[in-house]
């Protein structure tokens, strides 16, 4: 998730004290679970079966996404006028309805709306308190495809936390007319219509028209350009939080990853002096891979955008400009953290924002582990910090497991969860906890996962019963007491 300064720097001392023209290619066999719905194990749905999800009602933010709808594919065509300040767009979204209803919605800012057509079809759609409800009777598992025009200036949401580096979220205009978004637990909401829950992932196609001169950046693989048009493409699924937007005068700098994955950073002339730093990227990605398997996408790359903070969007890291300001050490941590979490958190998902620990807990001790790797913290040194700032989080926060809805992404989601992986990492040693957490990325590729799920997956894959272990860890409102490695 995105750093604020005193995450950054806490892991520092933690280690020292509209679619495209032509339908997407179908999913490759395997990448999604099975698609049972009649209508899309043949016909025009299809080709977007792997975009199938379970939603549910988030727990935390209830009043974001729907458990009534499944959007199997997004196809979006949006273009930026900086002179206007106005994003016009056409979304065309394929929709697996869960449940017979009178009409269908969707979370969206209110955008003045100029179309909108269910199956080719004209139909009634308004937005009320940031919902397109559009009126259309809909059958449980019958397909249908809602096309929606729109144009307007963008606006943000609140970010419901207290963290101090706390701004809004959804699509920003930057000081030079650009567009940038961040968008965690939602916002994806400020910019195009979507079921705003990492529950319901989705494949993407989108389709961005830039000014001349300018670049449209998008997440997914690049698929080409036509002019001024930049288009993307993600056929495996993506939560709408990792989905990301940049429009602005950019330049790239083209990098090889392991395996031969293209690695693409976007900056800007006044992040030319960074270079050195952003060709770092492969590296990151394969101290990575060689600890968590392979890299589960594409492409991979980093955008530069006028933020104090870092997101890990799917397939490139948002990257706010301040973070290389920090100095070599802090932005290799953060940027190897963002990476961290394509495997946990892009290619395995959280189910609701209740387990946001599933997420930042593996990425921030993948941080730690780098940094004991590149700076060679002692694990006596790792040991005694961990402790410490574990104990002052839970009595500030209380523990991991249970967050605050109006604290979101507090501290202790990440240092308390990471302690807790570093006891199984104690209790297992090196091979058997790095197949453990191997097997957790490569056997759910694509899924959404679940406290609940995770703990069945350790216990399964490790032979022994960490139950306790776990629970202890997420829910005591004190540091729990350490334990030593399993008997051999």
């Amino acid at each position: 998730m995105r750093h604020r300064t005193s995450i950054a720097m806490l892991a520092t001392i933690a280690l020292l004290g509209g679619c495209t023209a032509d339908p997407p290619a179908p999913p490759a066999a395997g990448a999604s679970p099975s698609a049972s719905s009649p209508g899309l194990t043949s016909g025009p749905y299809a080709a977007w079966a792997a975009g199938r999800s379970t939603p549910v009602v988030d727990p935390l933010y209830p009043e974001r996404g729907t458990d009534a709808v499944d959007v199997l594919h997004y196809g979006l065509e949006l273009s930026w006028s900086p002179s206007k300040r106005t994003l016009t767009g056409t979304a065309t979204v394929q929709i697996r309805p869960t449940r017979d209803a009178p009409s269908v919605s969707l979370d969206f800012m209110p955008y003045a709306n100029d179309t909108v057509t269910v199956d080719g079809k004209a139909a009634t759609g308004a937005v009320v308190r940031e919902k397109l409800v559009v009126e259309t009777p809909v059958r449980a598992d019958v397909p249908i495809t809602l096309v929606v025009g729109y144009h307007g200036k963008p606006s943000t949401t609140a970010w419901p936390t207290k963290r101090g580096d706390a701004h809004p979220l959804g699509l920003t205009i930057d000081s030079d007319g650009g567009l940038w978004t961040m968008q965690e637990p939602f916002g994806a909401f400020t910019w195009y219509p979507v079921n705003d829950h990492p529950s319901d992932e989705a494949l993407y196609d989108i389709a961005v028209t830039a000014p001349k001169g300018w670049s449209g950046i998008a997440s997914g693989t690049p698929v080409g350009q036509d002019g001024t048009t930049f288009r993307y493409r993600s056929t495996v699924p993506v939560a709408s939080y990792l989905t990301t937007l940049a429009v602005g005068r950019y330049r790239t700098l083209k990098a090889t990853g392991p395996r031969g994955i293209p690695v693409t950073t976007w900056y800007r002339d006044k992040d030319a002096r960074f270079l050195p730093m952003f060709k770092r990227s492969p590296t990151f990605l394969t101290w990575l891979e060689e600890h968590f398997g392979p890299y589960p996408f594409e492409s991979a790359g980093l955008v530069m955008v006028e933020s104090a903070s870092a997101m890990e969007t799917q397939q490139m890291v948002t990257l706010g400009e301040a973070q290389p300001l920090r100095g070599d050490r802090t932005f290799d941590l953060n940027t190897l953290h963002e990476y961290a979490h394509h495997w946990f958190g892009d290619a395995v998902t959280l189910t609701d924002w209740r387990d946001m620990w599933l997420n930042e807990g593996w990425a921030l001790y993948a941080q730690q582990l780098y940094a004991r790797d590149a700076y060679k913290v002692t694990k006596a040194e790792l040991v005694r910090s961990s402790r410490q700032r574990d104990a002052e989080l839970r009595k500030e926060y209380g523990p991991p497991a249970k967050p605050d809805p109006a604290e979101f992404g507090s501290t202790n989601v990440y240092v308390c969860a990471a302690a807790m992986l570093r006891q199984l990492h104690q209790a297992l040693g090196d091979d058997r906890f790095f197949a453990l957490a191997r097997g957790w990325v490569q056997e759910n590729l694509h899924t959404q996962q679940t406290r609940a799920s995770f703990t069945a997956y350790v216990n399964q894959k490790t032979g022994h019963d960490f139950t306790a272990l776990i629970d202890t860890w997420l829910d005591s409102p004190t540091t729990p007491a350490e334990t030593g490695p399993l008997p051999q």
